[in-house]
């Protein structure tokens, strides 16, 4: 079992559903947990009777929502506190330092500091990694119009100090009007569709799940791609 962590304040739950769809489509049984504050999952995700915590299929990807750590999802699901939960991966949406302690976030796994360029957006999401006590290695997602080596720069200087080791890559996510167009129209008909969203979006989604997946997959994912693109 992998278990994933994306850690900051900008909204990244639709881009942490569009990845799971993907590794799905790659036969991989996936969990999405939202630990955030404002639990967005609660309002994308389609569920017929909520509580206060639950975990819903959607897509053929379950999501958890309002649970503090992993024993009380195992609780929720009737699985004995000390067997894994039954998933390949688990991918896990974080905005608060409570959550990258009671999960359990560190370099056993790979990890992802999602952000878009803007100061409230970086400084409250390193704000997250402010309470760490162990040196945490992350990869950064920038969404941002333009791969600018000066917004890396800057993240690097805002983060001086902090307990944080980057890894040599930065992963950008084009911030195009119509990708945001594509993914809200998704959420009023409750699907993950592929078809319309930008090649450069599509292209940063799989090479976070080649990542992900530690498997260089690109022509097999080119293939789910396609496949994905068909379904209306």
């Amino acid at each position: 079992m992998k278990k994933i962590g994306f850690i900051g304040s900008f909204d990244k739950t639709d881009l942490i559903l569009y990845i799971s769809k993907v590794l799905v489509a790659m036969d991989k049984k996936v969990l999405m947990i939202d630990s955030t504050i404002n639990q967005k999952a609660k309002y994308v995700v389609p569920v017929i009777k909520p509580t206060k915590a639950y975990v819903t299929e959607f897509e053929e990807i379950d999501v958890a929502v309002g649970f503090n750590n992993f024993d009380e999802i195992k609780e929720y699901l009737g699985i004995p506190i000390h067997a894994e939960l039954p998933y390949d991966i688990i991918l896990i949406d974080i905005d608060n330092i409570e959550a990258v302690e009671s999960f359990g976030i560190n370099n056993d796994g790979k990890n992802y500091f999602i952000t878009g360029t803007d100061l409230y957006t970086l400084k409250k999401g390193l704000e997250i990694l402010s309470g760490i006590t162990e040196v945490l290695n992350l990869t950064k997602v920038i969404f941002s119009r333009t791969a600018s080596k000066e917004d890396d720069d800057y993240l690097n200087y805002l983060s001086l100090g902090y307990k944080i080791t980057w890894s040599d890559e930065v992963i950008y996510f084009p911030f195009e009007v119509g990708d945001q167009s594509v993914i809200a129209e998704n959420q009023r008909v409750s699907k993950i569709k592929f078809r319309r969203l930008s090649t450069q979006y599509k292209e940063a989604l799989i090479y976070i799940v080649e990542q992900i997946l530690e498997q260089d997959e690109y022509s097999k994912m080119k293939k789910i791609f396609k496949q994905l693109e068909r379904n209306i």
